[in-house]
């Protein structure tokens, strides 16, 4: 490589890696710090106070920071490194939002055992953020990056990210890279490629009725919701990657009223090779055929995510490559859960995803980071970047 032959940029590459060596317990201090702040979806003033702590470390390091407000959702946080031309850049993704509901933080705040760390959002993302921002302050400090380094920090991703999708594949138009910092695997390894996703909302209607004394008059919404869940269900297929899956459901008044009303929320998952829009038109017929005579099913709300098209082999060797030279080894990994990365590479950014330390047990109270991959996690994207042509 170019690099290993120029003594400026050996030097240079050396005093990135050598900093970020010394910050395990500045970058341990961040994450207590966010995660310790409740930034549910939608929870507008927690996903600010998160923008804020970002927006203090990387002005104190000499980076500008944007703020943009999205009504309804917080706000987005952009940021730049410029580089020594103004060519395309590197662009570094998360999202500041959790699945967590208000209060999370104060009942389970940030702890540390046998070098895990836990807390709500500690490994999905905060933890991936906060190695973004040492990244982006190492190369604010040492330089060596040929192409302006953006960051994009986005908070509605975990409902589907539907204030802030277009933005994201506008900033990922034309980019070199998207390395979009998701905890890497509980192995390890990085994430190549992800199932797209849709959230469906639907609800039945029917008939209310005496359950004892006027049964036949009734039609029952829940009766039909059950039909409904069977046949949605029947649509996982696990060779092509389609699963379904009603996660919950309510419905009735009391027992002995015939149900007039049931209301039903259905995950869906799929692969880049399937037809989302035929997918979700046997969801539909299925929400609104007549399973119980009187009844009627419709579709309420729909959130949709992009499956993940597969990372390029040069992006992935790439990080690869530097990872060996810091002493571990990663592989690629194709993955079920849906991210911010399927709307970049949707539009032919090379995207990596996965690249934020490792840790597990997402969306749950085990939820985990392993604290010792901070340092080599930050200083193999470093040394993607730096080495990206």
């Amino acid at each position: 490589m170019q690099d290993t032959l120029d003594p400026t940029s050996v030097q240079t590459r050396t005093r990135i890696l050598d900093w970020l060596a010394g910050q395990s317990q500045a970058m341990q201090d961040l994450l207590q710090e966010v995660v310790n702040i409740d930034s549910g979806s939608r929870d507008e003033a927690g996903i600010a106070a998160v923008a804020g702590v970002f927006r203090k470390r990387l002005e104190e390091a000499g980076v500008a920071v944007e703020l943009v407000p999205v009504s309804g959702y917080g706000l987005l946080l952009q940021a730049q490194v410029p580089g020594p031309s103004e060519g395309a850049p590197i662009l570094l993704m998360g999202h500041m939002d959790t699945v967590y509901p208000g209060g999370t933080a104060a009942e389970r705040p940030f702890r540390v055992e046998e070098g895990r760390a836990y807390g709500p959002g500690v490994a999905d993302m905060k933890s991936g953020l906060v190695m973004n921002v040492f990244v982006a302050e190492a190369f604010a400090r040492c330089g060596g990056h040929r192409a302006p380094l953006r960051l994009f920090f986005s908070c509605d991703e975990e409902i589907g990210s539907p204030a802030t999708r277009e933005r994201i594949m506008a900033a990922a138009q034309g980019v070199r890279a998207v390395f979009n910092a998701e905890p890497a695997r509980v192995t390890g390894n990085l994430v190549t490629s992800r199932k797209g996703s849709m959230a469906i909302e639907f609800e039945v209607e029917g008939v209310a009725a005496h359950a004892g004394v006027n049964h036949a008059a009734g039609a029952s919404a829940i009766g039909a919701l059950a039909h409904k869940i069977v046949a949605l269900h029947a649509l996982t297929d696990a060779a092509s990657g389609i699963t379904t899956n009603v996660g919950v459901v309510a419905g009735g008044v009391v027992p002995n009223m015939v149900a007039p009303l049931a209301k039903a929320e259905l995950d869906v998952r799929y692969t880049a090779d399937t037809d989302p829009d035929k997918l979700f038109g046997k969801v539909r017929a299925i929400v609104e055929a007549e399973d119980v005579p009187r009844t009627r099913g419709r579709i309420t709300a729909v959130r949709r995510t992009l499956p993940m098209k597969p990372t390029p082999d040069a992006l992935l060797a790439l990080y690869q490559r530097g990872a060996e030279s810091l002493g571990f080894a990663v592989k690629g990994e194709f993955t079920g859960g849906a991210a911010d990365s399927g709307l970049t590479a949707s539009v032919g950014a090379p995207t990596l995803c996965g690249t934020g330390p490792v840790g597990g047990h997402a969306h749950t109270e085990r939820e985990y980071c392993e604290l010792a991959t901070f340092v080599p996690r930050a200083q193999a994207l470093a040394l993607a970047i730096l080495d990206h042509p």
